[in-house]
């Protein structure tokens, strides 16, 4: 290209186009201040809290912050990764990113990184480092399969943000929440008979937890609610299940409000007691491990339904980087990748 440019022109750049997949994030570390500074970019957040700012912001910086980090940072500190010194979700996250990469490697003009809503690598440091690189295209992946105003929007919202500091913008387009997408449906079913067919029991309930929200999101008209149950039930049409065998669940309530419901921990509580002690439970709403997954499911909820009675409780894991997770996300993105490559 620079071939044909003036001797005295900057130097220029081959066009490539970006890919960015988007997740959550992660403290850098498990100390106080290091999930403080987490904690406060994610409660900050207005479409996670729509609490009004005058409102929120006491509680948030006067309560919350004084208390709340001492309490996920031991919740951190049970799952991290202490080889790579990284929380498991930034770990998984970027061996998504290194695998989708080895893919793709075919295509010598496309660059493929992550990025998290809060905590680092952040969303502007990534479009800013690929733009740098001669992205002038870019899409951004956000890994989350049902889409909700609390994760799918504030990953864009962020990525929307830094493109309008930008002199030159690349051209961008965002990937659909993909929770009735056939390749996922497929790769999910098996992942759940395959984790069945590998315990030393038999479940009399298979239980898929998804992340919670307050019911007020709901009837403001965010679709998440729908589409977790869509998800299932696409899950157990294709595993030729019956609906007794498999149900819904929300997990992860905060604050005093009224959340989706029936409630992960408050239905393992009870199940026991009705004669079901033996469970398989999995996050379909979650595309990595992460603390709501090994933490709260994996460990409390264990902790919650066997004191309650149960004798047998199993957590299949998310799809992670397993070859099936990778093809799912490897098939999304050549598909949104249409008319570019």
């Amino acid at each position: 290209m620079s071939d044909h440019l003036p001797a005295d022109h900057p130097f220029v750049q081959k066009p490539k186009i970006g890919v960015v997949l988007l997740n959550l994030g992660t403290p850098d570390a498990t100390d106080y201040w290091s999930v403080r500074r987490y904690l406060k970019e994610f409660l900050s957040d207005q479409r996670v809290i729509e609490t009004p700012k005058w409102l929120w912001w006491p509680i948030l910086n006067l309560v919350i912050l004084s208390v709340r980090p001492q309490k996920s940072g031991h919740a951190y500190e049970q799952i991290w990764d202490k080889e790579k010194n990284e929380s498991p979700l930034r770990v998984i996250t970027r061996n998504q990113t290194e695998a989708l990469a080895a893919r793709l490697a075919g295509h010598d003009d496309i660059v493929v990184d992550f990025a998290m809503r809060y905590g680092n690598p952040s969303t502007r440091s990534v479009l800013e480092k690929m733009q740098a690189a001669g992205c002038h295209k870019i899409l951004l992946v956000p890994l989350y399969p049902q889409y909700s105003a609390t994760t799918t929007a504030t990953a864009n919202d962020k990525a929307f943000d830094a493109l309008a500091k930008m002199r030159w913008q690349p051209a961008v387009r965002t990937a659909p929440a993909y929770f009735e997408d056939a390749k996922y449906i497929e790769t999910l079913g098996n992942s759940i008979r395959d984790g069945v067919a590998a315990l030393d029991f038999e479940p009399d309930l298979v239980i898929t937890s998804y992340h919670g929200m307050p019911v007020e999101y709901l009837q403001r008209g965010d679709p998440y609610h729908c589409q977790c149950y869509k998800t299932t039930r696409l899950v157990r049409e294709y595993l030729g299940w019956d609906k007794s065998r498999i149900m819904v669940t929300f997990q992860s309530r905060f604050g005093p409000s009224k959340w989706l419901e029936p409630y992960t921990d408050v239905t393992l509580e009870a199940l026991p007691g009705k004669g079901v002690k033996k469970v398989a439970i999995l996050a379909p709403a979650f595309s990595a491990d992460c603390i709501e997954t090994l933490e709260e499911i994996a460990m409390q909820g264990k902790e919650t339904f066997m004191e309650a009675g149960g004798e047998k409780f199993a957590y299949i894991p998310c799809l992670n980087d397993s070859p099936g997770g990778i093809d799912m996300i490897e098939a999304m993105v050549r598909r949104e990748l249409s008319g570019w490559l």
